[in-house]
């Protein structure tokens, strides 16, 4: 250039470098390639590290005055130009960051389109200056920004680059032969934005930077890949997702605004590469500034519009063109046929994958060496229908969903609602993709059943109903024999350690592109999407994926080795701990369980559920609501029990089977303090009894017995509700028979007894249990009398119980008979109890029969000869006063003494007992040789000494 404009170039006084601009513009205007090519030069030798800042300052307006002049024609020297503008963004002085913000501002505005090269350069420092301390320069770099998202908004989706198509080696302005830089004749209508004078004081220290600028950071066009698009959102995405995860709430908001430019602009379908910056996006909703977190959800909004928006248009097309549908999915078995694998990474995939001759002219392949169909997806031929946004567009709805999950327990209430939200409307379009993930999504939705914040708990309990209704509504569990497996890790190895996995993936809609993921890992095995859902475009139909392991998960499978007994610990223990297990040991137990319970791979074919085409992994599921009974809200337990309940439902005889280590975690959820919860439990440990054999309720029994006999405490607070549940939702009688058959052989007489009395308590008491009431009193019949014949046995543990039985079954001969035992016993304060209890519950409901019957002395004499007794035994008490008012109302309207001799051949107080069918001599002489030693035992004061 002319000494005089580098003179002027180089003035402290901003003025001076303005005109000395204006003149280097007109030299440029007038010279040939070589000389512009020297000037430039000239120019970017200015930057070097040991000029002032006024020099560097020069260089800037240099540059953009010549690409001023130089219009479009500038597109073969910007590989020169950019790189020392762009390093002026990180100048240490305000003053150069500024100018170098109004430098590339004039040279992306003559060069358009050109620009969009080095977009990723140009968007990298924009997105650092947009948190910039210095206001002035902040403005300058918005104004910049601004300017680029215009141009991308009007270029990106189609320029290509003119430099790149042309010789390299001749430059436009030597092909253009005098003509004007903009083919009209006429001067550049470009001119340098006014900055006023330097008032900022000279420095002429040098700022510290490398004055050697890399050119290669900077991608020129001879370095593009096959797309020859000045823009790529290939390229650009790898520099996003870097940039995604700054915390500056100024460069946070930078990015949401570039991100919904570029969702604006056709053809770039920005959603396809969702899955590679929405982990990052998703975390600017915990960003404490309110305008990130309001832009960003209105983004987030409009790429979940966009997505359903994509899948309603896929599916029309899908139904629309059932023959085309056909078409992809023959052709993409050709695909599957060509190469057993697809990379999940583009640079897992370094060789490229050859398909059949016929089918090579359809297939093309993208920068990442994934096989894309777009030629296969197009619509063509008449009648076709009119092209819809959206309408070739892939969606990985898997690698999506992965990250939407992870977010669920993510520590933010604004992250938790979005992602239940996005869960709730994939609902609607990608059911099986949902599904997959449905072990890993209640373990992170039920817990906030709990939440304290209301929007928290309310869309947990939504994605909860909806997701219960999707599982619900699939079709019965199809169950395949396992197969054989290796040698199984030993037990307590943590889940899912191999070193590679297969899984297959079906679904996809005929506009669906090559997936660039793969469904997530579950923890305990990989199921496969079922093919018969064409709005799943998630997948490919018949592709084979080898994907790595998933890390291990620190809780092993939660199931027993098989045996021919109920799970471990059924078989009644004769010498039992002496101390009562607390509730607050149950959660270890349930952790410890857990823990040493062996991998499914021991168990057989027919206790494992092994679902080949389903995506809805069950065992993995019950896994982890089992691991819900840790929690320390009721409402996740609760839930989580229901959960098992409606799975029970589907596969009663595949679900939580008698080998099942869930269920020794169940037994322990008796011990909750919550009722509800006990009670949720119970029904379901009634829904796995009833749909297994005999043999498995009587072991369910023992285990209900062993529970109690080690936490007397349960028996005390929770034996009643126990029972009476599993009266609701059980066979009554076969309870009361099985209890009654284990307590009549159980060596502990001290627990026998209790047990009796709770047992014989819930008999008399219990509303569910009046139609066993009924039955009770009907001796005349075989029935009848089996059954009283089966409780008695076991009720000889007490007397007190006994003699409340045979008032129930009015056997009251058989009665007055018991009270004659009672003289035998030492009256302790507890049989007093019990005797006082037993008048209190004549004076009830259930004995109103019985109180009529003292009317009739005549035909029931042997009724207020037992009444008489007790009045005996009691002391004045209340009870005393009571029963003794009660039979003065009797005594008033006569009274017939029994007979004399009793005589058990004849009928026995109603007179409807047969002879032969109780055998009431054998009953009263053999059970009461036992009970005498029971009663001792049972009865005895605390500190006595045994009998010899």
């Amino acid at each position: 250039m002319d000494p005089s404009i580098l003179r002027g170039l180089n003035d402290k006084i901003y003025e001076r470098r303005k005109a000395a601009a204006l003149e280097l513009e007109k030299q440029v205007l007038s010279s040939d390639g070589a000389r512009i090519a020297t000037i430039v030069d000239q120019l970017v030798g200015m930057f070097s590290s040991t000029n002032a800042m006024h020099t560097r300052n020069g260089g800037l307006i240099g540059l953009a005055a010549t690409a001023i002049a130089l219009g479009q024609d500038v597109a073969p020297y910007l590989p020169t130009i950019i790189p020392p503008v762009l390093a002026c963004f990180q100048d240490s002085e305000s003053r150069v960051r500024y100018h170098a913000c109004e430098s590339l501002y004039n040279i992306a505005k003559v060069s358009k389109g050109e620009i969009l090269v080095y977009f990723n350069e140009v968007f990298d420092a924009l997105s650092k200056l947009s948190s910039d301390s210095e206001m002035s320069v902040k403005n300058g770099a918005e104004l910049l920004d601004r300017l680029m998202k215009d141009i991308v908004a009007d270029a990106a989706s189609n320029y290509v680059s003119i430099y790149y198509e042309d010789d390299p080696n001749r430059t436009p302005r030597d092909k253009a032969l005098g003509e004007s830089h903009d083919g009209s004749g006429e001067p550049p209508s470009y001119s340098l934005t006014s900055g006023g004078k330097d008032t900022d004081g000279q420095s002429n220290t040098s700022p510290t930077r490398n004055g050697d600028f890399d050119r290669s950071n900077v991608q020129s066009p001879e370095r593009m890949g096959p797309d020859r698009r000045a823009f790529s959102l290939e390229r650009f995405i790898p520099l996003l997702n870097e940039r995604v995860y700054a915390i500056s709430p100024y460069t946070r908001m930078h990015l949401v605004s570039w991100l919904m430019v570029l969702n604006t602009v056709p053809d770039l379908e920005l959603v396809t590469y969702l899955p590679d910056f929405l982990d990052g996006l998703l975390k600017f909703l915990a960003d404490s500034n309110l305008d990130v977190r309001v832009a960003t959800e209105n983004l987030l909004a409009e790429f979940l519009r966009e997505i359903k928006l994509i899948a309603q248009q896929q599916d029309k097309h899908a139904d629309s063109h059932p023959a085309r549908r056909d078409k992809n999915q023959s052709h993409q078995a050709t695909i599957d046929s060509a190469s057993a694998s697809i990379p999940l990474h583009p640079e897992d995939n370094e060789s490229a994958i050859e398909s059949d001759d016929d089918d090579s002219s359809d297939l093309e392949r993208d920068e990442t060496g994934t096989m894309d169909t777009r030629a296969e997806n197009e619509w063509e031929g008449d009648g076709s229908g009119a092209w819809e946004p959206g309408q070739n567009a892939f969606v990985d709805y898997s690698s999506i969903m992965d990250i939407i999950v992870d977010h669920l327990s993510y520590p933010d209430n604004m992250v938790q609602t979005t992602a239940m939200d996005w869960i709730l409307t994939f609902l609607e379009f990608a059911q099986n993709t949902v599904i997959f993930y449905t072990p890993r999504i209640v373990s992170a939705v039920l817990p906030n059943l709990a939440s304290p914040n209301r929007h928290i708990k309310a869309a947990a309990s939504e994605t909860n109903r909806r997701l219960t209704a999707v599982i619900q509504a699939l079709p019965p569990l199809q169950v395949t024999p396992a197969p054989p497996a290796a040698a199984p890790p030993a037990a307590g190895n943590s889940i899912g350690q191999g070193s590679s996995t297969l899984i297959s993936t079906a679904g996809s809609s005929p506009q669906a592109g090559p997936k660039k993921d793969v469904l997530a890992e579950s923890p305990d095995r990989l199921s496969a999407l079922t093919a018969a859902d064409p709005l799943d475009s998630g997948g490919v139909p018949g592709a084979t994926l080898k994907i790595k392991a998933p890390p291990p998960v620190p809780v092993s499978e939660p199931v027993t080795p098989a045996t021919g007994e109920f799970p471990a610990g059924t078989k009644t223990v004769r010498t039992r701990p002496q101390s009562p297990v607390g509730q607050a040991q149950a959660p270890q137990l349930i952790s410890m369980q857990l823990q040493q319970a062996p991998p499914a791979a021991l168990l057989s074919p027919g206790q494992e559920t092994f679902l080949e085409d389903d995506p809805f992994d069950v065992h993995e599921t019950v896994n982890m609501l089992t691991l819900q009974f840790l929690s320390d809200h009721p409402e996740t337990r609760i839930a989580a029990l229901e959960w098992l309940l409606m799975l029970h439902l589907k596969a009663p005889t595949k679900i939580l089977s008698r080998d099942s280590g869930t269920f020794p975690a169940l037994l322990k959820t008796l011990s909750d303090p919550s009722e509800d919860v006990v009670k949720h439990d119970l029904q379901l440990l009634a829904q796995i009894s009833s749909s297994s054999e005999d043999s498995y309720f009587r072991s369910f029994m023992v285990n209900v017995l062993e529970l109690f006999s080690t936490d007397r405490r349960l028996l005390e607070n929770r034996g009643s509700l126990i029972i009476r549940q599993l009266c609701i939702h059980l066979n009554a009688e076969k309870i009361f028979r099985t209890l009654a058959e284990i307590l009549e052989k159980d060596d502990d007489l001290e627990f026998a007894g209790m047990m009796v009395v709770k047992l014989n308590m819930i008999l008399i008491t219990s509303p569910e249990l009046a139609d066993f009431r009924r039955r009770l009193k009907n001796l005349d019949s075989k029935d009848g009398s089996m059954l009283f014949t089966s409780l008695y046995r076991s009720w000889c543990h007490n007397a007190v119980a006994a003699f409340a039985l045979c008032l129930l079954a009015q056997a009251y001969e058989h009665a007055s008979n018991v009270l004659q035992i009672f003289a035998e016993l030492e009256l302790t304060v507890p049989l007093l109890v019990q005797i006082d209890k037993l008048v209190m519950l004549i004076e009830s409901p259930v004995f109103t029969n019985l109180r009529l019957q003292l009317l009739e002395p005549e035909k029931y004499p042997y009724l207020s000869k037992c009444l008489y007794g007790l009045l005996m035994i009691l002391p004045q008490s209340s009870a005393f006063v009571s029963l003794r008012a009660r039979l003065s109302v009797v005594n008033s309207s006569g009274y017939v003494p029994p007979p004399n001799k009793p005589n058990y051949s004849a009928n026995v107080g109603s007179g409807r007992t047969k002879v032969g069918e109780i055998k009431w001599q054998e009953l009263l002489a053999r059970e009461w040789r036992d009970v005498e030693v029971v009663e001792i035992v049972d009865l005895r004061l605390p500190g006595r000494p045994s009998p010899a």
